[in-house]
């Protein structure tokens, strides 16, 4: 069979055998009831970590950031700022609108995932009977579209305080809020420090099968509970779910992610190929992303179907692995001219390596086949 090597996303991966173990011997409750020992630890252990009073455990990162919308937003006619490639407005099927009520309004995104604060100040509205009113503003951290951009501290420090000055809540997305932490080399209480609340997900570069934590102050995270509740959230005796999270905090290893993101993204910079580029002075966590051409005549699903392909002369020369049988590179597209390759624990040196075999054997077969238009 062929090997393949699957870089769609850090959510691919399974749990680890301290997971598994820590999952059968986990201590149960009912946790709606507030009874679940597992899961009780998980949050306080979330909460200390990013210096907030409480935080919820949530099925997923999806959950977790509608339900802060819903929380921040409680009032008819609120309006939600956030940014035009963020996770929460692309990826999220309009659940603010759709189950909150409340109205997204995008502000453009610049590449390393932030946007203008002047720009931003221009956007707040409510003092005018016909607007909407300005309830909260939510930024993504890492920044997923942006390829895993870290959002700098002065930055966010500056928008919180923009925040506080016209009483606007702040909330994260920070689903991979560790691997900024990582980058950072400073501690995730310190990055969510002007934040009102933040997400965080397990089941990305964590690896832990699923589940997400809300994290934020007494107050709100008791009408979070309420919030979590109405939309099918409780889980019971969800310590088998927690005690896995709880392992996934003590044992990641983030930066060996970014380590070998930086050489996938090193290798494809250095082909020196017409079709592909990838920007390695942006690149910061475990995301890579990979341009096409805009005069190519290629587009990302082409790749990706050539990527899951294997051809004879692969398995004879330079890609050949060790079973003769080839090697399958999964990932996913951004956009028409947009591949996404992310990096996760299931990624050592050997697969790596393997896929970066691959990914030269195909990039340069294409960037022959199919030249750019000059």
């Amino acid at each position: 069979m062929a090997f393949i090597v699957d870089l769609r996303s850090d959510t691919v991966t399974k749990p680890t055998k301290s997971m598994m173990h820590a999952m059968v011997n986990s201590a149960l409750g009912d946790d709606v009831f507030g009874e679940d020992p597992t899961v009780n630890a998980l949050e306080s252990k979330v909460a200390t970590l990013l210096g907030k009073q409480a935080a919820l455990f949530v099925p997923s990162g999806t959950m977790a950031n509608l339900i802060a919308i819903m929380v921040h937003c409680n009032k008819r006619g609120s309006e939600a700022i956030v940014g035009n490639l963020s996770h929460i407005f692309k990826y999220e099927q309009g659940g603010a609108a759709h189950v909150a009520g409340v109205l997204l309004s995008t502000i453009q995104n610049k590449p390393d995932g932030t946007f203008d604060l002047q720009e931003l100040e221009s956007k707040i509205r409510g003092s005018d009977i016909h607007e909407a009113i300005t309830s909260l503003i939510a930024i993504e951290n890492t920044h997923n579209v942006c390829g895993g951009k870290v959002l700098p501290i002065q930055w966010i420090d500056d928008l919180a305080e923009l925040c506080k000055k016209h009483n606007i809540l702040l909330h994260m997305d920070g689903a991979r809020l560790l691997n900024a932490s990582t980058y950072l080399e400073v501690p995730a209480e310190r990055i969510v420090r002007g934040c009102d609340s933040v997400s965080l997900c397990f089941s990305k570069g964590l690896s832990a099968p699923a589940g997400s934590a809300l994290v934020g102050s007494y107050h709100f995270i008791k009408q979070a509970r309420r919030a979590r509740k109405m939309l099918g959230g409780g889980m019971r005796q969800a310590g088998v779910l927690a005690a896995p999270c709880a392992v996934a905090l003590d044992d990641a290893a983030l930066a060996l992610d970014h380590r070998r993101a930086r050489v996938l993204a090193d290798v494809i910079h250095g082909l020196f190929l017409k079709t592909f580029s990838v920007d390695v002075e942006g690149q910061r966590t475990n995301i890579v992303l990979v341009r096409i051409s805009e005069n190519s005549p290629l587009n990302a699903d082409q790749v990706l179907q050539r990527l899951a392909q294997i051809c004879l002369a692969e398995t004879q020369g330079s890609c050949k692995t060790t079973n003769d049988e080839g090697v399958i590179v999964k990932a996913i597209c951004f956009n028409e001219k947009t591949l996404r390759f992310t990096l996760h624990r299931e990624i050592q040196d050997e697969e790596l390596w393997l896929a970066i075999m691959k990914i030269t054997y195909v990039f340069k077969e294409l960037d022959a086949a199919h030249p750019v238009k000059s």
